[in-house]
């Protein structure tokens, strides 16, 4: 009986301690733990991707799919990502350096939170020890490549919550070639306008300076109003609109609406002349109007803003 209770005692033991090693490495993991995701953790997030990448593992769209989608509208782009089961792409009621202009580009994110004392302070020491320079509202502008584009969520902050002005927006548009998409407020708004490119979107402006703010995370999952931001995501801005693609679906969106473009340019022109009625245009084109757009592409196949490979691939396309 002596021998049973020792052994049971024994076992307690083993259990507590076993249990107080696995807190140890528990505790030592969520200390050791960078700011950002690594790369195995972004290629999982981001698994529909089968493309090229950044040494970080975002998705790397190449930049002739970037440029075309800047021909591409907003609700061309929604159109089909919501076919594919993604509604939740777009985010409306935004303020714009340069409305009229266009924003593309892919996303490296930063999470931004109320500050608390003791996380702050243990943030702040992780930086250090990443060898992060400067207060930490810099630490995501180091790590911009050209056509990213920073993608912020300062939780809509007032006062005590610009996280850019013109000196970071210098930097950013040094870095990446491209302006911002910030959920909160900038500050130099008339300085950031001197910056050339620099199309942003932003919740407002204050002539304060973030304070009681931490930056909690880079390159992770975002909340943007209702949509879900993953690093790599391609941006896609105009007027008061932006829309957030997941990599994968970009070349799907480029392609669609260019088509939808070519076919809209036709028909107003169509329109126009007097050839065709609006009912004609609105409903399915009967064989002689695609004959006639078939032809249309052919006459002006140099003229028009999509590539000519890609018109003559539509043209093989044709059954007359």
């Amino acid at each position: 009986m002596k021998f049973t209770k020792n052994t049971t005692a024994m076992k307690n033991h083993c259990l507590k301690l076993n249990l107080m090693l696995v807190l140890l490495l528990a505790t030592e993991t969520l200390f050791a733990q960078s700011l950002a995701m690594n790369q195995e953790e972004i290629t999982a997030y981001t698994r529909k991707w089968e493309g090229e990448r950044f040494p970080d593992g975002r998705p790397k769209v190449s930049d002739d799919l970037l440029e075309r989608l800047k021909n591409i509208s907003l609700e061309q782009a929604w159109s089909v990502l919501r076919g594919e089961g993604y509604p939740n792409q777009y985010e409306q009621g935004w303020q714009n350096i340069y409305p009229g202009t266009v924003l593309v580009g892919r996303a490296l994110t930063a999470q931004y939170m109320p500050k608390r004392l003791e996380v702050r302070a243990l943030l702040e020491e992780q930086g250090e020890e990443e060898g992060r320079i400067g207060d930490m509202v810099s630490w995501p502008i180091d790590m911009l490549q050209p056509g990213d584009v920073y993608v912020a969520d300062s939780y809509g902050k007032v006062e005590d919550g610009p996280i850019i002005g013109d000196n970071l927006g210098t930097s950013i548009a040094a870095k990446s070639g491209n302006g911002v998409v910030i959920n909160g407020t900038i500050r130099d708004r008339e300085g950031l306008m001197q910056i050339p490119g620099f199309t942003s979107f932003f919740r407002g402006t204050h002539p304060s300076y973030q304070q009681e703010m931490m930056l909690t995370g880079i390159n992770v999952p975002i909340r943007i109003g209702p949509v879900t931001v993953l690093p790599g995501d391609v941006i896609l801005g105009r007027l008061d609109g932006v829309v957030f693609i997941p990599p994968h679906l970009v070349e799907k969106i480029v392609k669609t609406g260019e088509i939808v473009l070519l076919r809209d340019k036709f028909g107003h022109q169509r329109l126009r002349e007097g050839t065709y009625t609006p009912g004609q245009i609105d409903a399915r084109w009967s064989d002689e109007i695609e004959r006639d757009f078939s032809q249309w592409l052919e006459a002006h196949i140099d003229e028009l803003p999509v590539p000519k490979s890609e018109i003559q691939e539509l043209l093989k396309t044709r059954t007359w």
